[in-house]
């Protein structure tokens, strides 16, 4: 007998955050972080507990991206979290 995975626990958005914004402070305001890399540290190592967190982590980065406490790159530039598609990292806001 085969047992399916067991989706993981709902995740606060509270926790989403707090977790992007530690992940993000301790990489440094000139360097970015993957969202999967905030994922796997809710969900663990194993794709199947951390691939389902992706949309939840996109949907709590781009509430801070409009409450101006991160900001949204692709391609190294920041974009419109509104407005953007594919591939992402997620930064502080820089003092250029």
């Amino acid at each position: 007998m085969t047992t399916q995975p067991t989706a993981p626990a709902k995740i606060p958005a509270e926790t989403l955050e707090a977790t992007i914004l530690s992940l993000a402070g301790d990489r440094g305001a000139e360097k970015t972080i993957c969202p999967s890399e905030v994922a796997r540290e809710l969900g663990g190592p194993h794709p199947d507990g951390w691939g389902p967190l992706m949309i939840p982590v996109r949907r709590a980065a781009v509430r801070l991206a409009h409450a101006g406490q991160i900001v949204i790159y692709r391609k190294g530039k920041p974009v419109d979290p509104d407005d953007f598609k594919g591939v992402y990292r997620i930064g502080l806001p820089r003092q250029d």
